[in-house]
């Protein structure tokens, strides 16, 4: 019963593509992805290199914003937009979400620095 059913296949997987999106959904979805990561780098000091990009997998458009750390290992967060929120112009994530992803990558991405730079700086004050 290995893969020979006639449902087989990926679970989940979608039909839309990011080709398949309109000029106008592709733009409101890259526009949203750009304000977490500008909000992120808000967050941030310039030490930190935030970037994003959207793309294709099995289950539809996703996208993603990282950040690299200046020491410690990158953080990143994805987003797979459901197809029934591809039909409004509206934004594809929404204000509190982008604010919530943001916070959240630049409170993990600090943390990676200091979990990498635990014992090596010594306390100036006890």
């Amino acid at each position: 019963m290995n893969g020979n059913t006639p449902y087989a296949g990926a679970p989940d997987v979608s039909d839309v593509s990011l080709d398949d999106l309109t000029a106008d959904q592709k733009r409101a979805l890259r526009d949203n992805v750009a304000d977490i990561a500008t909000l992120t780098r808000e967050f941030l000091p310039d030490e930190y290199v935030v970037g994003s990009k959207v793309t294709t997998n099995a289950t539809g458009p996703q996208a993603t914003v990282s950040v690299q750390p200046p020491v410690g290992r990158p953080v990143s967060a994805g987003f797979e937009p459901d197809t029934g929120d591809l039909d409004g112009e509206d934004a594809l994530i929404g204000a509190d979400e982008r604010d919530e992803v943001a916070r959240g990558l630049a409170a993990s991405a600090a943390l990676q620095v200091k979990q990498a730079m635990q014992n090596k700086i010594t306390p100036t004050a006890r």
